[in-house]
């Protein structure tokens, strides 16, 4: 982790990053709140009330003096998977918790908030720089349960048939991407977080070298008219086209189209009536990236593309391309994320952090896939080019595209 910075510095990102929590919620009701619309998904109030968990048993639990949990009773309701930090009520079962109420987490947040106010004002230096490192993890941690919230929120309201808004208003209209390859001559590269350069969570080190060889990636993102070539091809009826575990979900699920999508049931190969988001239902625009894929449809439209899906290294180099000398490359971060070929595996000489935090993301490095870059339900200042999300292959709820690659230059 990195050295402690400045208290007042610290202190007015975590207010101002438990504040935008707050604010993605201000439009739910306490119902709304409430809804688990899957096992993989939590409620909103959940959300709340885990954020603030972490810090009050990370931060104020082990560091300040004298603290005394703020409900006993409600900490093994708010654990998520941290074994050493004691039970945990079942994740299936996240919904079923009427109580705690809304009003009492929004309490809870307050008061654990203000904890955390007097402890970085009053703790002495030695306290300070042990619990630092350990405030910027929570900040970061909330940060992406922010996004979570929303695609959970997302998930629970497209199973109401009046298929509420999050926010009201229009949809922004997409812009034109950029189209052709970007060709990359191979080689020796270097991959992952640069120390000194900020945080990053312990999966995106150590930093090292890897070889690519020639390929290129595609300057732009796969969009909806796109994918619905794709669909027009018989691609969702196409096993030729599927990984084996993509065309068994694509059976028992009865994939069609990218989740969300309003099909016509008697003509499902016509582009969609809408497409259901945060804003609501909205027109669906050929221009727009196509989202709320599984990596087993990213993986296949590869297939039928004649390409493939870039690895996470190959993904990476581009955007450090991209940093230094812009207009390669479109939406490499702030529309969705991108699925990769590569799965989620330790880099060399990984070691998780020590402690109860070294559950973070050590633990999951099975099973899983990386998504690279970032997307519009990220919260700002939060992406960067080695931050690796991971999901298994079959999640489509959350805010996932692709972007294509080829072996060999274009």
């Amino acid at each position: 982790m990195t050295p402690p910075p400045e208290r007042a510095v610290l202190r007015e990102r975590l207010a101002a990053v438990r504040q935008h929590t707050r604010v993605l919620a201000a439009t739910l009701s306490a119902e709304d709140m409430s809804l688990q619309s899957m096992p993989d998904a939590s409620p909103t109030k959940w959300h709340l009330a885990h954020t603030t968990w972490f810090f009050e048993t990370v931060v104020l639990l082990a560091h300040a003096p004298g603290y005394a949990p703020f409900n006993p009773q409600w900490l093994p309701l708010f654990n998520s998977y941290y074994e050493s930090l004691g039970p945990r009520h079942p994740r299936p079962q996240r919904g079923l918790l009427s109580r705690p109420s809304a009003d009492e987490v929004l309490a809870y947040r307050s008061a654990i908030d203000q904890a955390l106010a007097d402890f970085m004002a009053q703790a002495d230096t030695d306290a300070y720089a042990a619990a630092a490192p350990l405030l910027e993890l929570g900040l970061q941690h909330e940060q992406q349960h922010q996004e979570l919230l929303l695609t959970d929120m997302l998930h629970a309201f497209a199973q109401n048939p009046l298929l509420p808004a999050w926010q009201p208003g229009a949809s922004p209209q997409a812009p034109p991407a950029l189209s052709g390859w970007s060709p990359h001559p191979g080689g020796e590269t270097e991959v992952g977080h640069r120390a000194g350069a900020g945080f990053a969570f312990d999966n995106e080190t150590p930093r090292h070298r890897v070889l690519l060889q020639p390929h290129a990636l595609a300057r732009g993102l796969v969009t909806n008219g796109e994918f619905l070539q794709f669909m027009q091809d018989g691609g969702y009826g196409r096993p030729a086209l599927w990984l084996s575990e993509g065309w068994a979900q694509v059976q028992a699920q009865g994939w069609r189209a990218p989740l969300y999508w309003q099909l016509d049931p008697a003509a499902p190969a016509k582009a969609p009536s809408g497409v259901y988001g945060l804003h609501g239902l909205q027109p669906w625009q050929a221009a727009a990236p196509a989202c709320h894929l599984s990596f087993f449809e990213a993986a296949a439209y590869a297939e039928w593309a004649g390409a493939r899906l870039p690895t996470e290294f190959e993904w990476e180099a581009a955007a450090e391309r991209e940093a230094a000398a812009p207009g390669g490359f479109s939406d490499l971060h702030g529309r969705v994320w991108q699925w990769t070929r590569s799965s989620y595996d330790p880099y060399p000489r990984f070691r998780p952090w020590a402690g109860a935090v070294g559950e973070y993301n050590g633990k999951f490095m099975v099973g899983q896939i990386v998504l690279r870059g970032s997307s519009l339900a990220t919260p700002p200042g939060h992406a960067r080019h080695s931050y690796r999300n991971f999901f298994p292959p079959a999640a489509r709820w959350q805010f996932a595209g692709l972007r294509l690659a080829r072996d060999g230059g274009v």
